[in-house]
């Protein structure tokens, strides 16, 4: 039977690994990932998201903390982090100092962080209260690398086709999800290491990740070809994920 230990290890490293196989897609299609398959992708991370920051992140954060103020203090802070973080890098964008290439790269980037924050905060529960489910932040960590395919395609396959060496586009693509394990492993460490603000740093990942849901994969799903295949799999996700953790908690 797998430890704990190694099941974190192995959900820490799957959305990295999810992000490097999607910046492969460099050696073997010409294009972008078809508009589709990529909606089907991001309406189940989405999907999994809504349901995991609720049932994985903001429930265990106000059931283990002294009373509901940190869950809120933390989920709000966690919102308005990541919308200040937006802001800085339209307002780049809007001065001409980022391309359209290096907006991508930043935008993929800059949501992966709390991605990984959410990864390592799920498994950091496990590790220390026992009441919280493997099996949900397993399936938090798999929704997320399945939504990490498309984003780091999106990334290498403009540049290869923008003239750019295909290795050295793969490893761009790579190494823009680089910042989820090191967000993971952060957030792993300052959950172990702080007594007590467990409920805190859960809160703050949800709401990143609404954030990130928000902003990024909701909209991406409103219209254009592919629309009910990806809303379908937004709702099989969220069935999924609810399912996961009311079946395991």
């Amino acid at each position: 039977m797998y430890t704990n230990a190694f099941l974190c290890t192995i959900g820490i490293l799957l959305p990295f690994l999810g992000t490097a196989v999607g910046a492969g897609a460099v050696w073997l299609v010409p294009g972008d990932t078809k508009l589709r398959l990529r909606k089907v992708f991001y309406g189940f991370a989405a999907g999994v998201m809504l349901a995991s920051l609720v049932w994985s992140l903001l429930i265990p954060a106000m059931e283990q903390g002294p009373s509901p103020l940190p869950a809120f203090l933390g989920f709000f802070s966690g919102f308005c982090f990541f919308l200040f973080c937006e802001g800085i890098f339209d307002r780049a964008a809007q001065n001409g100092e980022l391309s359209g290439t290096k907006k991508m790269i930043f935008a993929v980037t800059l949501h992966n962080l709390p991605e990984g924050m959410a990864v390592g905060v799920a498994f950091a529960g496990v590790l220390t209260e026992p009441k919280l489910s493997v099996e949900g932040a397993m399936l938090l960590s798999v929704g997320i690398a399945l939504q990490n395919l498309p984003e780091g395609s999106i990334i290498s396959t403009p540049l290869a086709s923008g003239g750019s060496a295909k290795s050295k586009a793969f490893g761009i693509g790579v190494l823009s999800g680089i910042v989820e394990p090191i967000g993971a492993i952060l957030a792993l460490l300052l959950t172990r290491l702080i007594t007590g603000i467990l409920p805190f740093v859960l809160s703050f990942a949800a709401g990143a990740m609404l954030y990130v849901a928000a902003d990024e994969l909701i909209p991406a799903l409103s219209d254009g070809t592919g629309k009910r295949a990806g809303l379908f799999a937004m709702g099989a996700g969220f069935a999924v994920m609810m399912a996961m953790d009311v079946i395991f908690a």
